[in-house]
């Protein structure tokens, strides 16, 4: 009955409900995402993220016990995560650790910080390029995609924060994982950024002379700007770099305000090709930049005038995304469930994957897909403040 009274009470509230929801689709936290097993994933890490925020701001110990379940079927008691393979050195892996720093401080479990230094350890010693940046993943060599920015870099940036607050050094490191981003993957025909760049030029999607992917694939550039807007905050004023990182941001959203749907103020699956015959309007590109201009405005890394964008394309995402639906919980309740909807549920850059415009736009769609539930969520909560 706790979860029916929760649910009635947070009925205006949508970061709650849509928790809520999400806990009746998935009773076992670890297998949100549609697993059938335990996997260390971006996704997971993004979804629960979003829960411990719902919970700073409810206070709603609910949704923190079924996130803090979450973690607990990972992390293990010196430290090391199921699953997870420092040696693979991929990029996603380090996303769902942001959600240990929190869980560390209500907690002082020692496993949290010994689980925080194992995925440090990995950026000390993850494949670069010459510039510095971080190969996405061992099996991608030499490719910077921005989805990995979002993926390391405000890790790296709060793990600085937290532990070594004097390591000039990795504040200067994730700055330049940023910037290092911009410089290969920016397209001065759109005043864009590509979805990604083979900096060896060697992969059949790099253009032979930039390296770059062909288009501006809307959740891509989505990671990439709140990349900025969670690792800021951690960056002290003053680090060399962090200027051009506002910089980076202000071209973002010049970008994205330049780019959007006029009809409704949200955005394209592939974001540099608006009118093109079969493109839509996605619903997880367009929460990542819901949430990050709002988060950006309110901390003043953009104008004020970003916040009524975003406001009214927060509205736009409501009316054109949000639907209800009875859902029926495990021990057989029927819940009024929180629904988004018109999610790209992956894509990518590979031998067999493009990235071209039929590639991008026809890409399986998904409901729920945490991709799309985490930052709404977050761009819920920014509404709220």
């Amino acid at each position: 009955m706790l979860l029916v009274s929760s649910m009635a009470r947070s009925e205006e509230n949508l970061a709650q409900t849509i928790a809520y929801s999400e806990m009746v689709r998935n009773p076992e936290p670890c297998m949100m995402d549609g697993r059938n097993a335990l996997k260390w994933e971006y996704t997971g890490g993004l979804e629960i993220a979003a829960m411990q925020d719902v919970y700073e701001a409810c206070g709603d110990e609910t949704i923190m016990k079924y996130a803090f379940q979450y973690i607990d079927s990972f992390v293990m008691a010196d430290g090391r995560i199921r699953t997870y393979r420092l040696t693979d050195y991929n990029l996603d892996r380090i996303n769902p650790g942001k959600t240990l720093f929190r869980f560390l401080q209500q907690t002082g479990e020692p496993r949290f910080h010994r689980a925080l230094d194992l995925l440090r350890s990995q950026l000390a010693t993850h494949p670069r390029n010459d510039d510095g940046g971080f190969w996405h993943k061992k099996i991608y060599p030499h490719q910077v995609w921005l989805d990995g920015i979002y993926m390391a870099t405000p890790f790296l940036a709060e793990y600085t924060a937290t532990f070594e607050p004097e390591n000039i050094a990795a504040y200067e490191d994730a700055v330049n994982q940023i910037l290092m981003a911009a410089r290969h993957n920016y397209d001065s025909k759109t005043q864009l950024f590509r979805h990604a760049c083979d900096v060896s030029r060697q992969m059949g999607w790099a253009d032979a002379v930039t390296g770059q992917s062909q288009h501006c694939w809307g959740r891509a550039l989505g990671w990439y700007m709140m990349a900025i807007v969670d690792a800021l905050p951690f960056i002290p004023e003053g680090t060399s770099g962090r200027d051009s990182v506002l910089t980076v941001l202000s071209i973002i959203a010049k970008g994205i305000d330049r780019y959007k749907d006029r009809r409704t103020g949200l955005w394209y699956q592939v974001l540099d090709s608006p009118e093109r015959e079969g493109n839509y309007l996605e619903s997880s590109c367009s929460a990542m930049f819901i949430y990050s201009m709002l988060k950006a405005a309110r901390l003043g890394y953009l104008p004020k005038k970003y916040q009524k964008l975003a406001r009214r394309s927060y509205a736009s995402f409501v009316k054109e995304f949000v639907y209800y639906s009875d859902c029926t919980s495990a021990d057989g309740q029927t819940f009024r469930c929180t629904n988004i909807g018109r999610c790209c549920a992956v894509a990518g850059l590979s031998a067999d994957r493009p990235g071209t415009f039929d590639y991008y736009v026809n890409e399986k769609k998904r409901d729920n897909d945490p991709k799309v539930v985490g930052p709404f969520i977050k761009a819920s909560l920014e509404m709220m403040k």
